[in-house]
């Protein structure tokens, strides 16, 4: 019976969707963006990379072609040395957004039908309702920020005042997200657990996709940094996804990185979060060594999006993809005869756009394993594509939205 590995490179866009002028992204390319910096100097950095965006590996299995189908043009230095030796294409979101959870959704078979709630960019940001029924029950005495803030720099403004006054710092984004920034020491991991807890239960009527702990430690004379303890309170999948109809037929999951936050530990067998990408990988990998047959391995790495796109980081972009593509033979070895892979994105997050905010972009659609002949894939109408396809090749029943494409 076959298995299947699908990794989500966190925004690794190929490009604007259609309707990317409705949410301000028209232009955007995340991956175009950054080896066209990266072809004129722009994406070095001492100590860290230099040069123009080196992905011979993904270009092979034909990421640059994936990307000329979605914006006309190879991007610097992705076109494949010969023939494409993986099955290629992208993929268009039907969900309204740019979110994680609605990404990953539509790829496992379950678009959106209604958008999610979002908080104006105003400050006061959030409902005064919600505040102080936040403050009250969290036995807070008030809370900082209340504003739409890149998270980084919101901790670096209210960090000393939190850790002072024990007030958490609350923002949002244009995502739909509640976040909750806390110091680890000083007002306490499991507090802020409970606060996030809290805070799920109160957003629900705003219709609010994930409330995120943000911890953070340091000081204000030797900085404060975010560490790897955050945990995303989401919502359940409104739908059975392709995680549910595996589980269903007695399937072996494991998920790795965040996969579990994003899906409410719904059907999401095995957990595993390591840690950064390079962890993550491995991780799955291992897994994939000992997986039984008509096992499925979903693995998230987030830190493209987390430390690179929000940030925008050109150079330390340009290096996690580096990074992952001196990998890619490792992946490909790890697979046996009759196992697919795939590998494909959530949304864009261009380090070269204005703000610190996802993009709406097309993403990548790369298929291979052995014997699986290199061709193009053309344009999916719909990330579900992906989910129909790993369903078809893992001889699960399938009801869900999206048309295989193997």
């Amino acid at each position: 019976m076959p298995r299947a590995l699908l990794i989500v490179l966190d925004s690794v866009g190929i490009g604007g969707a259609p309707d990317a002028e409705a949410y301000g992204d028209a232009g955007s390319d995340t991956l175009g963006h950054i080896a066209d910096a990266c072809a004129v100097g722009r994406g070095d950095r001492a100590g860290l990379r230099a040069g123009p965006l080196r992905l011979p590996h993904l270009a092979s299995l034909g990421l640059g072609l994936a990307a000329a189908g979605a914006t006309g043009r190879i991007p610097p230095g992705l076109a494949p040395a010969g023939e494409p030796q993986g099955a290629y294409g992208h993929a268009v979101e039907t969900a309204a957004g740019k979110d994680t959870p609605s990404g990953h959704w539509e790829i496992t078979g379950l678009p959106l039908s209604q958008p999610w709630g979002h908080f104006p960019e105003t400050q006061p940001t959030f409902p005064p309702e919600l505040t102080q029924t936040l403050i009250a029950e969290g036995g807070l005495t008030g809370i900082l920020g209340d504003r739409h803030a890149s998270g980084v720099a919101i901790i670096d403004a209210f960090g000393a005042e939190h850790v002072r006054t024990g007030k958490p710092i609350c923002y949002t984004s244009a995502d739909s997200v509640f976040q909750i920034a806390a110091h680890e020491e000083a007002f306490g991991l499991e507090r802020l657990y409970d606060l996030c807890r809290l805070a799920r239960r109160l957003c629900d009527p705003y219709r609010v996709c994930r409330v995120i702990a943000r911890p953070f430690v340091g000081s204000a004379e030797a900085g404060f940094r975010r560490t790897s303890n955050r945990k995303d309170f989401a919502v359940e999948p409104p739908g059975r996804t392709l995680l549910d109809r595996a589980e269903a037929a007695g399937r072996s999951c494991v998920s790795v990185g965040k996969i579990g936050d994003i899906f409410a530990h719904r059907a999401t067998g095995r957990e595993i979060k390591p840690g950064p990408n390079a962890a993550c990988l491995t991780a799955g990998l291992d897994a994939l060594r000992d997986l039984p047959d008509g096992g499925l391995i979903f693995v998230n790495l987030v830190d493209f999006d987390t430390e690179h796109g929000h940030r925008r980081d050109v150079p330390g972009y340009a290096a996690e993809l580096e990074a992952f593509d001196a990998r890619v033979p490792e992946i490909r070895t790890a697979l046996r005869p009759g196992d697919l892979a795939l590998i494909t994105a959530d949304h864009g997050n261009d380090p070269t756009w204005t703000g610190t905010d996802h993009t709406r972009e097309q993403v990548p659609v790369l298929a291979f394993g052995p014997g699986l002949a290199g061709r193009s894939l053309g344009r999916r109408d719909s990330f579900a594509d992906i989910g129909a396809t790993l369903a078809a090749h893992l001889g699960l029943p399938w009801d869900g939205a999206g048309h295989p494409f193997l």
